[in-house]
Protein backbone atom coordinates (compact mmCIF):
# COMPACT_ATOMS: atom_id res chain seq x y z
CA UNK A 1 0.00 0.00 0.00
CA UNK A 2 1.35 3.44 -0.93
CA UNK A 3 2.53 5.76 1.83
CA UNK A 4 0.20 8.30 0.24
CA UNK A 5 -2.85 6.08 0.66
CA UNK A 6 -5.14 7.79 3.16
CA UNK A 7 -6.76 5.83 5.95
CA UNK A 8 -9.87 7.08 7.70
CA UNK A 9 -9.06 9.57 10.44
CA UNK A 10 -9.21 7.76 13.81
CA UNK A 11 -11.92 8.78 16.27
CA UNK A 12 -9.34 9.97 18.80
CA UNK A 13 -8.00 12.42 16.20
CA UNK A 14 -11.48 13.79 15.54
CA UNK A 15 -11.90 14.45 19.25
CA UNK A 16 -8.96 16.87 19.28
CA UNK A 17 -9.97 20.51 18.86
CA UNK A 18 -6.46 21.64 17.94
CA UNK A 19 -4.03 19.62 15.81
CA UNK A 20 -0.35 20.39 16.44
CA UNK A 21 1.92 20.12 13.41
CA UNK A 22 5.65 20.73 13.04
CA UNK A 23 7.06 21.54 9.62
CA UNK A 24 10.77 22.04 9.06
CA UNK A 25 12.30 23.22 5.79
CA UNK A 26 15.66 21.48 5.50
CA UNK A 27 18.28 20.98 2.79
CA UNK A 28 18.52 17.50 1.31
CA UNK A 29 20.13 15.60 -1.53
CA UNK A 30 17.29 14.31 -3.66
CA UNK A 31 17.54 11.53 -6.24
CA UNK A 32 14.15 11.04 -7.93
CA UNK A 33 15.53 9.01 -10.85
CA UNK A 34 18.65 6.98 -11.66
CA UNK A 35 21.55 9.33 -12.37
CA UNK A 36 19.67 12.41 -11.18
CA UNK A 37 20.85 13.93 -7.91
CA UNK A 38 19.97 17.52 -6.97
CA UNK A 39 20.48 19.77 -3.97
CA UNK A 40 16.92 20.40 -2.83
CA UNK A 41 14.89 21.61 0.15
CA UNK A 42 12.08 19.53 1.60
CA UNK A 43 9.58 19.74 4.41
CA UNK A 44 10.53 17.30 7.18
CA UNK A 45 13.18 15.76 4.96
CA UNK A 46 10.90 14.61 2.15
CA UNK A 47 9.64 15.73 -1.26
CA UNK A 48 6.72 16.20 -1.34
CA UNK A 49 6.24 17.18 2.30
CA UNK A 50 3.96 15.09 4.53
CA UNK A 51 0.27 14.87 3.68
CA UNK A 52 -1.43 16.97 6.36
CA UNK A 53 -4.95 15.92 7.34
CA UNK A 54 -7.54 17.34 9.69
CA UNK A 55 -11.29 17.17 9.98
CA UNK A 56 -13.19 20.28 8.96
CA UNK A 57 -13.89 22.25 12.12
CA UNK A 58 -10.60 21.43 13.79
CA UNK A 59 -7.92 24.07 14.25
CA UNK A 60 -4.22 23.70 13.53
CA UNK A 61 -1.15 25.12 15.22
CA UNK A 62 1.74 24.73 12.79
CA UNK A 63 5.21 25.38 14.15
CA UNK A 64 7.26 26.19 11.08
CA UNK A 65 11.06 26.07 11.33
CA UNK A 66 13.41 27.12 8.54
CA UNK A 67 16.70 25.23 8.54
CA UNK A 68 17.44 26.07 4.90
CA UNK A 69 19.69 28.84 3.61
CA UNK A 70 16.90 30.68 1.77
CA UNK A 71 14.14 32.88 3.14
CA UNK A 72 10.83 31.06 3.24
CA UNK A 73 7.20 31.09 4.36
CA UNK A 74 4.26 28.69 4.02
CA UNK A 75 1.22 29.60 1.93
CA UNK A 76 -1.93 27.57 2.66
CA UNK A 77 -3.29 27.37 -0.87
CA UNK A 78 -7.06 27.34 -1.31
CA UNK A 79 -7.87 28.22 2.28
CA UNK A 80 -9.89 31.11 3.68
CA UNK A 81 -8.03 32.13 6.82
CA UNK A 82 -6.79 35.22 8.71
CA UNK A 83 -4.73 37.37 6.36
CA UNK A 84 -1.69 37.28 8.66
CA UNK A 85 -1.65 33.46 8.30
CA UNK A 86 -1.69 33.42 4.47
CA UNK A 87 2.09 33.00 4.20
CA UNK A 88 2.74 35.45 1.36
CA UNK A 89 6.18 36.69 2.31
CA UNK A 90 6.62 40.43 1.87
CA UNK A 91 2.86 40.96 1.79
CA UNK A 92 1.27 39.30 4.83
CA UNK A 93 4.36 38.33 6.82
CA UNK A 94 8.09 38.87 7.11
CA UNK A 95 10.32 36.13 5.69
CA UNK A 96 11.41 33.30 7.95
CA UNK A 97 15.21 33.35 7.70
CA UNK A 98 17.63 30.50 8.39
CA UNK A 99 17.17 29.33 11.97
CA UNK A 100 13.90 31.24 12.35
CA UNK A 101 10.43 30.00 13.13
CA UNK A 102 6.83 31.11 12.74
CA UNK A 103 3.56 29.82 14.22
CA UNK A 104 0.62 29.47 11.83
CA UNK A 105 -2.66 29.12 13.75
CA UNK A 106 -6.01 28.88 11.96
CA UNK A 107 -9.06 26.73 11.31
CA UNK A 108 -8.60 25.14 7.84
CA UNK A 109 -11.56 26.10 5.67
CA UNK A 110 -13.29 25.28 3.38
CA UNK A 111 -13.09 21.47 3.44
CA UNK A 112 -11.50 19.67 0.54
CA UNK A 113 -8.20 18.92 -1.16
CA UNK A 114 -5.89 21.88 -0.44
CA UNK A 115 -2.12 22.19 -0.44
CA UNK A 116 0.73 24.14 1.10
CA UNK A 117 3.89 25.55 -0.43
CA UNK A 118 6.59 28.17 -0.11
CA UNK A 119 5.68 31.71 -1.19
CA UNK A 120 8.82 33.76 -0.56
CA UNK A 121 10.11 34.55 -4.04
CA UNK A 122 13.22 32.37 -3.86
CA UNK A 123 11.96 29.49 -6.03
CA UNK A 124 11.09 27.38 -2.99
CA UNK A 125 8.44 25.37 -4.86
CA UNK A 126 10.96 24.46 -7.56
CA UNK A 127 13.39 23.41 -4.80
CA UNK A 128 10.83 21.02 -3.25
CA UNK A 129 8.80 22.99 -0.69
CA UNK A 130 5.25 21.76 -1.27
CA UNK A 131 2.78 19.18 0.07
CA UNK A 132 -0.91 18.27 0.16
CA UNK A 133 -3.32 19.35 2.91
CA UNK A 134 -6.58 17.40 3.15
CA UNK A 135 -9.41 19.01 5.12
CA UNK A 136 -11.83 16.13 5.58
CA UNK A 137 -15.48 16.85 4.86
CA UNK A 138 -17.35 14.38 7.06
CA UNK A 139 -20.37 14.74 4.75
CA UNK A 140 -18.50 13.27 1.75
CA UNK A 141 -19.51 9.95 0.27
CA UNK A 142 -17.26 7.19 1.64
CA UNK A 143 -14.49 5.63 -0.42
CA UNK A 144 -13.09 2.14 0.03
CA UNK A 145 -9.62 3.40 -0.89
CA UNK A 146 -8.34 6.96 -0.92
CA UNK A 147 -4.97 8.17 -2.17
CA UNK A 148 -3.09 11.47 -2.46
CA UNK A 149 -1.46 11.73 -5.89
CA UNK A 150 0.98 14.62 -6.34
CA UNK A 151 2.40 15.28 -9.81
CA UNK A 152 5.60 17.33 -9.78
CA UNK A 153 8.83 17.90 -11.69
CA UNK A 154 12.52 18.35 -10.91
CA UNK A 155 14.02 21.30 -12.81
CA UNK A 156 17.37 22.02 -14.35
CA UNK A 157 18.03 25.31 -12.55
CA UNK A 158 20.15 26.69 -15.39
CA UNK A 159 17.03 26.53 -17.57
CA UNK A 160 14.94 28.10 -14.79
CA UNK A 161 17.15 31.18 -14.80
CA UNK A 162 17.13 31.27 -18.61
CA UNK A 163 13.32 31.03 -18.59
CA UNK A 164 13.09 33.97 -16.18
CA UNK A 165 15.15 36.00 -18.68
CA UNK A 166 12.94 34.86 -21.56
CA UNK A 167 15.67 33.12 -23.54
CA UNK A 168 15.29 29.47 -22.55
CA UNK A 169 15.80 26.96 -25.35
CA UNK A 170 13.81 24.22 -23.59
CA UNK A 171 11.01 22.82 -25.78
CA UNK A 172 7.32 22.49 -25.02
CA UNK A 173 6.51 19.01 -23.69
CA UNK A 174 2.68 19.00 -23.73
CA UNK A 175 1.14 15.88 -25.31
CA UNK A 176 0.24 15.79 -28.98
CA UNK A 177 -3.39 16.76 -29.49
CA UNK A 178 -3.38 19.10 -26.49
CA UNK A 179 -4.66 22.69 -26.71
CA UNK A 180 -1.12 23.89 -26.04
CA UNK A 181 0.30 22.03 -29.05
CA UNK A 182 -2.65 22.95 -31.27
CA UNK A 183 -2.18 26.64 -30.43
CA UNK A 184 1.54 26.66 -31.33
CA UNK A 185 2.54 28.66 -34.40
CA UNK A 186 5.65 27.83 -36.44
CA UNK A 187 7.14 31.19 -35.46
CA UNK A 188 6.62 30.74 -31.71
CA UNK A 189 9.78 30.93 -29.58
CA UNK A 190 8.87 29.60 -26.13
CA UNK A 191 11.56 31.35 -24.13
CA UNK A 192 9.93 30.71 -20.75
CA UNK A 193 9.95 26.90 -20.88
CA UNK A 194 11.86 25.01 -18.19
CA UNK A 195 13.88 21.88 -18.87
CA UNK A 196 13.04 19.18 -16.36
CA UNK A 197 15.40 16.43 -15.23
CA UNK A 198 12.64 14.16 -13.92
CA UNK A 199 8.85 13.93 -13.83
CA UNK A 200 7.56 12.46 -10.57
CA UNK A 201 4.53 11.19 -8.69
CA UNK A 202 4.74 11.42 -4.90
CA UNK A 203 8.49 11.94 -4.92
CA UNK A 204 9.65 9.20 -7.27
CA UNK A 205 9.75 8.18 -10.93
CA UNK A 206 8.43 4.99 -12.52
CA UNK A 207 9.13 2.15 -11.88
CA UNK A 208 10.13 3.27 -8.35
CA UNK A 209 6.85 5.07 -7.67
CA UNK A 210 4.75 3.60 -4.86
CA UNK A 211 1.93 1.38 -6.14
CA UNK A 212 -1.67 1.40 -4.95
CA UNK A 213 -3.32 -1.93 -4.13
CA UNK A 214 -7.09 -2.20 -4.57
CA UNK A 215 -9.72 -4.95 -4.62
CA UNK A 216 -12.41 -5.80 -7.16
CA UNK A 217 -15.49 -3.83 -6.14
CA UNK A 218 -13.55 -1.01 -4.47
CA UNK A 219 -14.62 2.58 -5.03
CA UNK A 220 -11.37 4.54 -5.16
CA UNK A 221 -10.93 8.27 -4.58
CA UNK A 222 -7.82 9.93 -5.97
CA UNK A 223 -6.98 13.40 -4.64
CA UNK A 224 -4.82 14.70 -7.51
CA UNK A 225 -2.60 17.78 -7.25
CA UNK A 226 -0.51 19.33 -10.00
CA UNK A 227 2.43 20.77 -8.04
CA UNK A 228 4.53 21.45 -11.13
CA UNK A 229 5.92 24.96 -11.21
CA UNK A 230 5.13 25.52 -14.90
CA UNK A 231 3.49 22.53 -16.60
CA UNK A 232 -0.19 21.79 -17.22
CA UNK A 233 -0.65 18.07 -16.64
CA UNK A 234 -2.87 15.58 -18.44
CA UNK A 235 -3.65 12.59 -16.23
CA UNK A 236 -5.11 9.27 -17.35
CA UNK A 237 -5.73 5.89 -15.70
CA UNK A 238 -5.49 3.13 -18.30
CA UNK A 239 -8.67 1.10 -18.73
CA UNK A 240 -10.83 3.46 -16.68
CA UNK A 241 -12.80 6.67 -16.87
CA UNK A 242 -12.43 9.03 -13.93
CA UNK A 243 -15.48 10.57 -12.24
CA UNK A 244 -14.70 14.10 -11.05
CA UNK A 245 -16.55 15.27 -7.94
CA UNK A 246 -14.43 18.23 -6.74
CA UNK A 247 -12.43 20.97 -8.44
CA UNK A 248 -9.74 22.65 -6.31
CA UNK A 249 -11.36 20.92 -3.34
CA UNK A 250 -14.83 22.33 -4.00
CA UNK A 251 -17.84 20.21 -5.06
CA UNK A 252 -18.66 20.46 -8.77
CA UNK A 253 -22.24 21.18 -9.95
CA UNK A 254 -22.65 17.62 -11.22
CA UNK A 255 -20.00 14.85 -11.14
CA UNK A 256 -18.80 13.92 -14.62
CA UNK A 257 -16.64 11.18 -16.13
CA UNK A 258 -13.63 11.72 -18.39
CA UNK A 259 -10.93 9.63 -20.04
CA UNK A 260 -8.29 12.11 -18.85
CA UNK A 261 -7.99 15.19 -16.65
CA UNK A 262 -6.47 18.47 -17.76
CA UNK A 263 -4.91 19.95 -14.60
CA UNK A 264 -3.31 23.39 -14.63
CA UNK A 265 -0.47 24.38 -12.33
CA UNK A 266 -1.78 24.40 -8.70
CA UNK A 267 -5.16 22.88 -9.62
CA UNK A 268 -6.60 19.83 -7.85
CA UNK A 269 -9.28 17.36 -8.85
CA UNK A 270 -10.89 14.62 -6.80
CA UNK A 271 -11.41 11.72 -9.21
CA UNK A 272 -13.13 8.39 -8.54
CA UNK A 273 -13.17 5.03 -10.27
CA UNK A 274 -14.58 1.59 -9.52
CA UNK A 275 -12.46 -1.56 -9.74
CA UNK A 276 -14.56 -3.88 -11.87
CA UNK A 277 -12.07 -6.68 -12.60
CA UNK A 278 -8.61 -7.92 -11.59
CA UNK A 279 -5.70 -6.23 -13.25
CA UNK A 280 -2.85 -3.75 -13.16
CA UNK A 281 -3.07 -0.29 -14.70
CA UNK A 282 -0.85 2.77 -15.00
CA UNK A 283 -1.97 6.15 -13.71
CA UNK A 284 0.06 8.43 -15.95
CA UNK A 285 0.92 12.00 -16.77
CA UNK A 286 0.74 12.33 -20.57
CA UNK A 287 3.52 14.28 -22.26
CA UNK A 288 5.67 14.52 -25.38
CA UNK A 289 8.84 14.58 -23.27
CA UNK A 290 11.12 11.55 -23.83
CA UNK A 291 11.01 11.20 -20.03
CA UNK A 292 7.19 11.01 -19.98
CA UNK A 293 7.31 7.34 -18.97
CA UNK A 294 8.64 8.41 -15.55
CA UNK A 295 5.41 10.05 -14.43
CA UNK A 296 3.39 6.93 -13.74
CA UNK A 297 2.31 4.72 -10.87
CA UNK A 298 0.74 1.27 -10.80
CA UNK A 299 -2.76 0.56 -9.50
CA UNK A 300 -3.26 -3.20 -9.09
CA UNK A 301 -5.45 -5.85 -7.55
CA UNK A 302 -4.01 -8.51 -5.23
CA UNK A 303 -2.07 -11.13 -7.15
CA UNK A 304 -1.42 -8.80 -10.09
CA UNK A 305 1.54 -6.93 -8.63
CA UNK A 306 3.95 -8.62 -11.06
CA UNK A 307 1.71 -8.30 -14.12
CA UNK A 308 2.68 -5.91 -16.90
CA UNK A 309 0.38 -2.91 -16.29
CA UNK A 310 -1.94 -1.64 -18.99
CA UNK A 311 -0.83 1.80 -20.20
CA UNK A 312 -2.21 4.68 -22.29
CA UNK A 313 -0.75 6.37 -25.40
CA UNK A 314 1.12 9.62 -24.75
CA UNK A 315 -1.38 11.55 -26.85
CA UNK A 316 -4.75 13.26 -26.49
CA UNK A 317 -5.94 12.45 -30.00
CA UNK A 318 -9.48 11.10 -29.64
CA UNK A 319 -9.37 11.36 -25.82
CA UNK A 320 -12.31 12.82 -23.88
CA UNK A 321 -10.45 15.09 -21.46
CA UNK A 322 -11.74 17.46 -18.79
CA UNK A 323 -12.47 21.07 -19.72
CA UNK A 324 -14.23 23.75 -17.69
CA UNK A 325 -16.96 23.84 -20.33
CA UNK A 326 -17.73 20.14 -19.93
CA UNK A 327 -17.49 20.23 -16.14
CA UNK A 328 -19.79 23.26 -16.05
CA UNK A 329 -22.49 21.50 -18.08
CA UNK A 330 -21.83 23.41 -21.29
CA UNK A 331 -22.75 27.00 -21.98
CA UNK A 332 -25.79 28.89 -20.73
CA UNK A 333 -27.64 32.03 -21.73
CA UNK A 334 -26.15 34.75 -19.53
CA UNK A 335 -23.86 35.37 -16.56
CA UNK A 336 -25.73 36.09 -13.34
CA UNK A 337 -24.23 39.41 -12.26
CA UNK A 338 -26.83 40.27 -9.65
CA UNK A 339 -25.19 42.00 -6.71
CA UNK A 340 -21.93 42.82 -8.50
CA UNK A 341 -20.58 46.02 -6.96
CA UNK A 342 -16.94 46.08 -8.15
CA UNK A 343 -15.28 45.24 -11.45
CA UNK A 344 -11.73 44.77 -12.68
CA UNK A 345 -10.35 43.97 -16.13
CA UNK A 346 -6.89 42.58 -16.77
CA UNK A 347 -5.03 42.05 -20.01
CA UNK A 348 -2.39 39.35 -19.60
CA UNK A 349 0.67 40.31 -21.61
CA UNK A 350 4.43 40.13 -21.96
CA UNK A 351 6.46 37.01 -22.57
CA UNK A 352 8.39 38.35 -25.54
CA UNK A 353 11.56 36.50 -26.46
CA UNK A 354 14.57 37.69 -24.44
CA UNK A 355 12.33 39.67 -22.06
CA UNK A 356 11.91 39.03 -18.30
CA UNK A 357 8.43 40.60 -18.21
CA UNK A 358 4.99 39.04 -17.81
CA UNK A 359 2.42 41.78 -17.29
CA UNK A 360 -1.05 42.76 -16.12
CA UNK A 361 -2.37 45.72 -18.11
CA UNK A 362 1.17 46.40 -19.29
CA UNK A 363 2.69 46.64 -15.81
CA UNK A 364 4.66 44.28 -13.58
CA UNK A 365 4.44 43.70 -9.83
CA UNK A 366 4.49 45.75 -7.62
CA UNK A 367 3.27 48.44 -10.04
CA UNK A 368 0.18 46.55 -11.23
CA UNK A 369 -3.36 47.90 -10.81
CA UNK A 370 -4.84 46.56 -7.58
CA UNK A 371 -8.47 45.69 -6.84
CA UNK A 372 -9.81 47.69 -3.91
CA UNK A 373 -12.87 46.17 -2.24
CA UNK A 374 -15.07 46.72 0.76
CA UNK A 375 -16.23 43.79 2.80
CA UNK A 376 -19.52 42.59 1.32
CA UNK A 377 -18.69 43.55 -2.27
CA UNK A 378 -19.36 41.12 -5.05
CA UNK A 379 -16.48 41.41 -7.50
CA UNK A 380 -16.31 40.62 -11.22
CA UNK A 381 -12.80 40.04 -12.63
CA UNK A 382 -12.30 39.65 -16.38
CA UNK A 383 -9.06 38.37 -17.95
CA UNK A 384 -8.00 38.64 -21.59
CA UNK A 385 -4.87 36.70 -22.52
CA UNK A 386 -2.85 38.23 -25.38
CA UNK A 387 0.14 35.92 -24.87
CA UNK A 388 0.91 32.56 -26.47
CA UNK A 389 0.81 30.75 -23.10
CA UNK A 390 -2.14 29.66 -20.93
CA UNK A 391 -2.04 31.31 -17.49
CA UNK A 392 -3.27 29.59 -14.28
CA UNK A 393 -4.59 32.61 -12.38
CA UNK A 394 -4.92 32.19 -8.60
CA UNK A 395 -6.51 34.33 -5.89
CA UNK A 396 -5.40 33.87 -2.29
CA UNK A 397 -7.91 33.60 0.55
CA UNK A 398 -11.12 33.33 -1.50
CA UNK A 399 -13.23 30.87 -3.44
CA UNK A 400 -13.85 32.23 -6.93
CA UNK A 401 -16.58 31.22 -9.37
CA UNK A 402 -15.61 30.71 -13.00
CA UNK A 403 -18.66 32.08 -14.81
CA UNK A 404 -17.58 32.79 -18.39
CA UNK A 405 -15.07 31.42 -20.89
CA UNK A 406 -14.21 33.10 -24.19
CA UNK A 407 -17.28 35.27 -23.93
CA UNK A 408 -19.64 32.35 -23.31
CA UNK A 409 -21.34 31.92 -19.90
CA UNK A 410 -21.05 28.54 -18.21
CA UNK A 411 -24.37 26.84 -17.61
CA UNK A 412 -23.18 26.05 -14.08
CA UNK A 413 -20.32 28.15 -12.63
CA UNK A 414 -17.37 26.30 -11.11
CA UNK A 415 -16.10 27.07 -7.60
CA UNK A 416 -12.29 27.14 -7.72
CA UNK A 417 -9.24 29.06 -6.57
CA UNK A 418 -7.10 28.67 -9.70
CA UNK A 419 -8.18 28.66 -13.34
CA UNK A 420 -6.47 28.56 -16.72
CA UNK A 421 -6.96 31.48 -19.12
CA UNK A 422 -6.56 30.31 -22.73
CA UNK A 423 -3.72 31.70 -24.84
CA UNK A 424 -3.93 33.82 -28.01
CA UNK A 425 -6.92 36.00 -27.14
CA UNK A 426 -8.75 33.72 -24.72
CA UNK A 427 -10.89 35.28 -22.01
CA UNK A 428 -12.17 34.11 -18.64
CA UNK A 429 -14.36 35.77 -16.01
CA UNK A 430 -14.58 35.27 -12.26
CA UNK A 431 -17.09 36.45 -9.71
CA UNK A 432 -16.17 36.30 -6.02
CA UNK A 433 -17.54 37.64 -2.77
CA UNK A 434 -15.31 39.89 -0.69
CA UNK A 435 -16.25 38.13 2.54
CA UNK A 436 -12.78 36.98 3.64
CA UNK A 437 -10.85 38.53 6.53
CA UNK A 438 -9.60 42.03 5.73
CA UNK A 439 -6.09 42.46 4.40
CA UNK A 440 -3.98 42.17 1.26
CA UNK A 441 -4.64 39.07 -0.83
CA UNK A 442 -2.39 38.24 -3.77
CA UNK A 443 -3.79 37.53 -7.24
CA UNK A 444 -1.22 36.07 -9.63
CA UNK A 445 -0.31 33.59 -12.31
CA UNK A 446 0.73 30.35 -10.62
CA UNK A 447 3.32 29.58 -13.27
CA UNK A 448 6.38 30.36 -11.12
CA UNK A 449 8.27 31.97 -14.02
CA UNK A 450 5.37 34.27 -14.92
CA UNK A 451 4.74 35.23 -11.28
CA UNK A 452 8.40 35.97 -10.59
CA UNK A 453 8.55 38.03 -13.78
CA UNK A 454 5.70 40.27 -12.67
CA UNK A 455 2.25 38.78 -13.41
CA UNK A 456 0.85 39.52 -9.97
CA UNK A 457 -1.39 42.02 -8.18
CA UNK A 458 -3.54 42.27 -5.04
CA UNK A 459 -7.11 42.37 -3.82
CA UNK A 460 -6.99 44.89 -0.97
CA UNK A 461 -9.77 45.46 1.56
CA UNK A 462 -10.33 49.14 2.34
Amino acid sequence: MSAFALAKLPERALASAVVSIRLTAMPMRYSPAPGVVVEAIGYNGSIPGPVLRVAHGQRVAVEYVNQSSIQTGVHWHGMVLPNAMDGAVGVTQAPVSQGGRFIYAFAPDPPGTRWYHDHAGDLGVLRGLFGMFVVEDLRDEPADVECAVIFHDVPDFASVHAAMMGDSRAPMIDPMGSPEMRAMKPSDKMGDEVRYLAHCINGATYPKTKSLQVKVGDRVRLRILNASATQTRYVRLAGHRLRVTHADGNPVPSPMEFDALRIGVAERYDAWFEVRKPGAWLLQGLSSDPLAFQQAMVVYTEGMERAAPLSSPQSLEGVDYLTYEKLGGGFGSAVDERGVTARANYTLGGGAWDSPRWTLNGATWPNTAKIHVRRGDRVRVHFKNTTDMDHPMHLHGHVIRVVEIDGKPLAHPLDKDTSLVRSNGGTLTWIFDADSPAGRWLLHCHNEIHMMDGMMTEVDYV
